[in-house]
């Protein structure tokens, strides 16, 4: 006798693993609809679809997402579940397992509120299916409309959204946050307010990524400098590969779009008022980004800087890609005891309430 499959489960690993792969939006989009659409349904209806060949007929199902729960309800492990983990679920990174065992929780994460694909309960759920005892929520700022950033409205209907979603976990806190734009003045585009009440902000450069380096360590140490502010995030703004589609393998082939060359800016004079100021900087793992470069991370730890390891993850698979923060960070000598990421819960916030706050 088979042993018993859960097809929304299997469509939901085959969603994990594209994403985790760099797999575009729309592959993976079809194997996530198909899973919503199925846990809308008692069990015994989904088993009764698939063994009459009636899937295809539910809106959000089709033909090989219909494949994959026709064999998970036969229960057999899916062929395409089969292919897909032997092609992408191998290492990310050659190294920092040391590092990453060490790490407690994320704090740069999207969701569909803004320019991620999933709703914020699903990136909760797989953040706490990693192992994480927290994730902070970074939804960009309203300035970014090409990644509907949230309004003040929204961010704060979003508040309440994350308190529910955490009546559903025991031993998983998701943080209220958000990657907040570094206008061209050093501001920070929210109110001042509403930044007091998030648990974490990243403030990161999304826009006059040219300008001249003189002006942008004016404005990116404006930014620092601000009280609310607790990480730098991806401080060069660089793509050192394809920002849209990736590739399957995460070698660096690309199929469209463009690099982007990293930010000038004065790397000592950024570093040292992060450190001053008790702001981390961000070690971006996207394999797009890998930013900030390894030059200047070592320069950031000769500077005595405080680290986040951030995935910024804007899908559920890509919350497993620290690795590869921590594989750069192992690299370049970053001390576990500076990474805020590595802290209990309780430390984290003390630490971004005034930044001053270290663990006993």
């Amino acid at each position: 006798m088979n042993p018993v499959r859960d097809p929304v489960a299997d469509l939901r690993r085959v969603a994990f693993l594209l994403e985790r792969s760099l797999e575009s939006t729309y592959r993976v989009k079809a194997f996530r609809t198909a899973a919503a659409a199925l846990a809308a349904l008692p069990p015994d209806d989904v088993a009764l679809l698939a063994s009459t060949g009636s899937l295809r007929s539910i809106k959000g199902i089709g033909e090989r997402t219909a494949s994959v729960v026709e064999q998970s309800v036969a229960g057999q492990e899916p062929d395409y579940l089969i292919e897909l983990t032997e092609r992408t679920s191998g290492r990310l990174a050659n190294g920092g397992d040391e590092l990453r065992a060490a790490l407690r929780g994320d704090l740069h994460s999207h969701s569909d509120w803004s320019d991620g694909g999933s709703p914020i309960a699903e990136m909760a759920a797989t953040a706490a299916d990693l192992g994480h005892a927290y994730t902070a929520l970074t939804d960009h700022s309203p300035r970014l409309t090409v990644a509907n950033g949230l309004t003040p409205q929204r961010l704060l209907r979003q508040l309440d959204v994350v308190a529910e979603v955490n009546e559903a976990f025991d031993d998983f806190h998701l943080l209220t946050g958000i990657e907040v734009d570094i206008l061209t003045d050093g501001g920070l585009d929210q109110g001042e307010e509403l930044l007091g009440r998030l648990d974490v902000v990243v403030a990161s450069v999304h826009s006059e990524l040219r300008m001249p380096s003189e002006a942008m360590t004016r404005r990116m140490i404006a930014a620092i400098r601000n009280p609310h502010t607790d990480v730098l995030g991806h401080c060069t703004g660089r793509y050192v590969i394809d920002r849209q589609y990736g590739s399957s393998s995460l070698s660096g082939r690309t199929r469209g779009g463009k690099a982007r060359p990293p930010s000038s800016f004065d790397a000592a004079a950024v570093f040292a008022a992060c450190a001053q100021a008790g702001v981390a900087v961000e070690i971006n793992s996207r394999p797009e980004r890998l930013d900030p470069p390894l030059a200047l991370l070592r320069r950031a730890v000769a500077e005595g800087c405080l680290f986040a390891i951030d995935t910024d993850a804007h899908a559920p698979g890509q919350l497993d890609w620290q690795l590869i923060g921590c594989d750069r960070a192992m690299a370049c000598g970053v001390p576990a005891s500076s990474i805020v990421n590595t802290w209990p819960v309780e430390d984290l916030l003390a630490w971004a309430d005034d930044h001053t706050h270290r663990p006993a």
